[in-house]
């Protein structure tokens, strides 16, 4: 099996990433994410029992009475993320056995499967540890470090051309890094107020937050305690107190500020570049993507966190997340004998 070949895989596994991104963040936000009781299965089976009189093993519905469109949501995520593990596990077996093609990338297919094995670990842990917060923030990172991960194995493989190699651009590679570095930073603050429940600490208000600017009394210290103990269920969050919440909403707020100001000067720097039209439409839709996860982060709050818009601002974070992987294999022209490391 050719480069070709493989690189035509890589990108549809992107695609398929993405999917399993939004599916798991509609899990998460409709609160769909202990809708089944047990893992890998629901109640006991591959697929959601009809009705709790279909469920054969009793005693799962005495951990949790059945939701079926939860139960649902919680299984069609598992069905696409292990399709997912099977592409990247082709992936893994062409890699290995193209390895004596100096142009196949061996290193990173294998990173990858293993991410997605431990990716399935966190799936279960979110389950037995009843939605502990270091986990499903764990679980969600690792699974867009696999969309990344997978989209820069997609770019070093296809005949996608890096932008020319001049000194304006290559000025901005540092920026470009320190961008991408901060839009992963803020995607975990996301997914941290996410699984402690603190997208509605301030209510409806902002930019104020409970009439202030910076309220009084925040606990930080609850707010940032990442380990708080096993044996207790951390759904909805009545493990924190209201001021931790708003403390981590705060600090999400805080880093939208940081990455937009950082963001937004690398796009003007980009879109002002006059030398090549492809930095000008990198910069464009980097620009788009950035004001529209503003738009919706904003959208969540004024309209109290409506489904559809916050998982939208889940799927614009890893679209944004994507363009800055555009971007910073853009300006790094590909080098001979590096591919087998790629």
């Amino acid at each position: 099996m050719n480069l070709n070949t493989f690189h035509a895989i890589a990108k549809w596994a992107v695609l398929l990433a993405l999917v399993v991104v939004l599916l798991g963040a509609y899990t998460r936000l409709s609160d769909s994410g202990l809708g089944c009781p047990d893992w890998p299965g629901c109640y006991g089976e591959l697929t959601v029992p009809g009705s709790e009189a279909d469920v054969e093993h009793k005693h799962y519905l005495e951990q949790r009475p059945l939701e079926t469109s939860k139960a649902w949501a919680e299984m069609v995520h598992r069905y696409f993320a292990g399709t997912l593990g099977l592409v990247i596990l082709a992936l893994s077996v062409i890699a290995i056995a193209n390895r004596k093609d100096p142009k196949q990338p061996v290193v990173l297919p294998l990173v990858l499967l293993a991410l997605v094995i431990f990716q399935a670990l966190l799936g279960m842990w979110t389950v037995t540890l009843m939605l502990k917060p270091v986990v499903v923030m764990g679980h969600l990172l690792g699974g867009l470090s696999t969309l990344a991960l997978l989209a820069w194995l997609a770019l070093r493989t296809g005949p996608v051309k890096p932008l020319p190699d001049n000194r304006t651009l290559a000025s901005l590679r540092g920026l470009a890094l320190l961008a991408l570095i901060l839009v992963a930073v803020q995607i975990a603050l996301g997914g941290w107020t996410s699984a402690n429940y603190a997208a509605r600490a301030c209510g409806s208000q902002y930019p104020l937050c409970l009439g202030q600017w910076w309220p009084a009394e925040m606990d930080f210290r609850s707010a940032l305690t990442i380990w708080t103990g096993l044996g207790r269920d951390y759904e909805f969050g009545t493990h924190l107190s209201e001021m931790a919440k708003v403390a981590i909403q705060m600090l999400h707020r805080l880093g939208a500020i940081v990455v937009f100001l950082v963001v937004g000067w690398l796009v003007l720097r980009l879109v002002a570049n006059g030398v090549n039209r492809s930095a000008r439409n990198i910069g464009f839709l980097v620009g788009v993507l950035l004001l529209a996860q503003l738009a919706l982060g904003m959208s969540n709050l004024w309209f109290d966190l409506p489904l559809p818009v916050a998982t939208a601002h889940n799927g614009t974070g890893a679209l944004l997340l994507l363009s800055m992987v555009l971007l910073n294999h853009a300006l790094r022209p590909r080098k001979q004998g590096r591919a087998r490391s790629s």
